[in-house]
């Protein structure tokens, strides 16, 4: 099973396509078998969204999950997919 990455962020979002690359080759260097990114328009997807509790972009969902509500350091990122990853090995 693989863990799934939703970036929301809005079109010209300075701080969305700043740091979302650099966590965006984080993610792929886990293998696109384990982890999977979604590039999310938060205005197309305004009920998903709130659904999750988004309020600003960027923000990061994981499994369904508003995890962080900014964009994190590359290191966060690391460290939660490595503990989830490994959680579903257990």
């Amino acid at each position: 099973m693989s863990i799934k990455i939703e970036v929301f962020s809005t079109p010209g979002c300075s701080n969305c396509g700043r740091s979302r690359d650099s966590l965006k080759a984080i993610a792929q260097a886990f293998g696109a078998h384990r982890v999977t990114w979604r590039d999310i328009n938060l205005l197309k997807e305004l009920d998903y969204a709130v659904e999750l509790g988004v309020l600003t972009p960027p923000s990061i969902a994981i499994d369904g999950e508003l995890v962080f509500p900014r964009l994190p350091s590359a290191a966060k990122l690391r460290e939660e997919l490595e503990r989830r990853l490994q959680r579903e090995q257990t």
